[in-house]
């Protein structure tokens, strides 16, 4: 599948149940772009997808499916506060470090869908 907005072959993922409510569509299924950082909802995904395409350094499994989801919650940090702290919650329970890996992203994502930098940023004053 590739990204509605910016044609680059995206990353299919399965959503846990647990995290379904925060993901686009609430689908059981979405793809995150590694060019853009979009997210979509998709029709199938894969239940142990490898985030490599967008950092070697991006986390696996559910921790990194959360971070996924995360990256198309950061359009909007008023609106989206609260799955925005649950989903970051949930990504630091399964191993992850949000903020790292927010911060390897934004060296190595191609052209963004928002300014990483400053949402990084943004983000430490709303989760802190």
């Amino acid at each position: 599948m590739h990204c509605p907005h910016c044609s680059v072959e995206t990353v299919a993922f399965a959503v846990p149940p647990s995290l379904r409510e925060y993901a686009p569509e609430t689908a059981a299924a979405a793809t995150v772009c590694p060019h853009c950082l979009r997210v979509t909802a998709a029709e199938t995904g894969q239940t142990d997808p490898s985030f490599d395409a967008l950092s070697t350094s991006f986390p696996s499994g559910d921790a990194g499916v959360a971070l996924a989801l995360l990256c198309g919650l950061l359009d909007s940090l008023a609106l989206n506060r609260r799955a925005i702290e649950a989903v970051a919650a949930e990504a630091e329970r399964r191993g992850a470090d949000v903020f790292l890996t927010f911060d390897r992203l934004s060296a190595t994502v191609p052209e963004p869908y928002v300014d990483l930098d400053r949402r990084l940023e943004q983000l430490h004053q709303l989760l802190e």
